[in-house]
């Protein structure tokens, strides 16, 4: 009598180890209630998978991943991470990703919605000048500011440059300037004061290079300089982009706030999650947070920046990582609570005075109009037009966190601005009240990306609130398989 062939193990054999006490069980909810406990099974290490062959899942941070594992079983094999995503996550190449794009393709949303970047390099502040040879539009701007003289009236007309660290996250390194004295004056802060300190820098920076660092090792580090303040070593990370500051902001009152005479107001930026998948889908996740600043806006050219420059940047960085515990209590809320009508705003964020803002009613929806289109064609714009420093896998996904500021044109509308793309997105900033959120997001994770890779149905998938809240902003075909 002839033995039955053995049944091939359809397990899906998870390494659930994201090494945050915050998600980690987020994760396991989300598996737990989305797929059936029959079709897998935890494992601690790779060493548990029974063959090269059988069916994998890792999600863990980017360090840990096995990639060779994941390119060597396209069919078999999902990890929670693309292997190169250089083209998004850092500020300088995301700025070139943009800034092909919009030239190949003149009337692309991103021409409006990503404010245009001036690259440059720079070691120490006495080699800045040398960096800035090429960069007209700031030598440009910086001529019209000069012509408007250092009087209350002329600053306030002046055009404001905010300036960025190209590989810093979690707000170091920002600053505001409005001439080319302001700026050398911010490099002279960064520089080094002494040789040793200066050769740790270099040593850092060659670490820094990589795509690793984009876990938990990079958040630790980005933890301990939060320790110093909002600065940086210069010559540790060398890329700079500049890009026009997006004044005025929309303001609103922050959550729970009793204030709505605009006394309060606060800027904000909008944390969106964007579920990337396979080569290439991109969906954005509905439920969105608003993250407010820790102190009332006040204008770029108000005396207290030069004053008090932290305390000043506390009204201009969003960035809840930097704020005290004290002050970041009731400073993040969720984007669909606010305001369903846009209070008047204060006078220096009007472009004529009055205050008013252009379609006030449903401004959340048109707001989410155009941070889908954004999102979808960066994504595209990163896989065709810098294929080389963004190469989607078709086992693979990533979460990336997208944050978006809205900005008041001169004639009152509103229009979204793309500020940056963040991998491993630090998501206990979401704070237990609003955990739920970063729940339910990944459970659209294992819905749309984990249960389709290995066929599994899933589970749940139908329950009332759920089904929509993945929003597909792109899906192209790669030619990846």
């Amino acid at each position: 009598m002839a033995s039955e062939e053995p049944k091939p193990d359809d397990t899906i054999y998870a390494l659930i180890d994201y090494e945050d006490p915050y998600v980690q069980p987020l994760i396991l909810s989300a598996l737990k209630s989305r797929l059936p406990s029959t079709k897998y099974k935890l494992i601690t290490s790779l060493s548990q998978v029974p063959t090269p062959s059988s069916r994998l899942l890792q999600f863990v941070q980017y360090e840990s991943i096995d990639f060779d594992h994941l390119m060597g079983h396209s069919s078999t094999s999902l990890a929670n991470a693309y292997v190169i995503r250089k083209a998004l996550i850092r500020k300088h190449y995301l700025s070139t990703t943009v800034a092909n794009w919009i030239t190949k393709y003149p009337v692309s949303v991103l021409r409006e919605g990503v404010k245009p970047c001036v690259e440059f390099e720079v070691d120490y502040a006495e080699f800045l000048d040398d960096a800035l040879v090429e960069a007209w539009e700031l030598k440009e701007s910086w001529g019209r500011n000069e012509e408007l003289g250092e009087e209350e009236e002329g600053r306030k007309r002046r055009e404001w440059w905010i300036l960025k660290p190209g590989m810093s996250e979690r707000g170091q390194g920002i600053r505001l300037f409005s001439s080319e004295e302001e700026l050398t004056a911010i490099f002279e802060e960064w520089d080094p004061e002494s040789d040793e300190e200066d050769e740790e820098d270099e040593e850092g920076d060659v670490r820094s290079g990589s795509e690793e660092g984009e876990g938990r090792k990079k958040e630790e580090k980005d933890g301990n300089e939060k320790d110093k303040g909002t600065g940086i070593i210069t010559s540790q990370l060398r890329h700079f982009i500049a890009q026009p500051y997006i004044h005025p902001p929309l303001l609103l009152p922050p959550p729970h706030s009793p204030s709505d005479d605009g006394e309060g107001f606060r800027k904000f930026h909008i944390r969106t999650y964007v579920l990337a998948t396979g080569a290439l889908q991109v969906y954005i996740y509905r439920p969105m947070l608003a993250l407010f600043a820790a102190r009332p806006y006040v204008p770029p050219w108000d005396q207290v920046l030069q004053s008090d420059r932290e305390e000043a940047m506390r009204a201009h960085l969003t960035n809840t990582c930097l704020q005290d515990s004290g002050d970041r209590e009731g400073s993040v809320g969720l984007f669909w609570s606010l305001p369903d009508d846009i209070l008047a705003q204060p006078d220096f964020a009007s472009g004529d005075g009055a205050g008013e803002v252009k379609d006030s009613k449903g401004w959340k929806e048109k707001v989410f109009s155009q941070l889908c289109e954004i999102t979808g064609e960066t994504f595209e714009a990163a896989a065709r037009g810098m294929s080389i420093h963004f190469q989607p896998l078709p086992n693979a996904f990533e979460i990336f966190g997208l944050d978006f500021m809205v900005g008041i044109e001169p004639d009152g509308s509103l229009q979204t601005y793309l500020l940056e793309v963040n991998a491993f997105p630090d998501f206990r900033q979401t704070g237990d009240e609003l955990k739920g959120l970063v729940e339910g997001l990944f459970e659209g994770v294992v819905e749309k990306s984990v249960a389709p890779f290995f066929r599994e149905g899933g589970k749940g998938s139908g329950e009332e609130g759920k089904e929509g809240e993945m929003v597909e902003v792109l899906n192209i075909d790669l030619g990846r398989r």
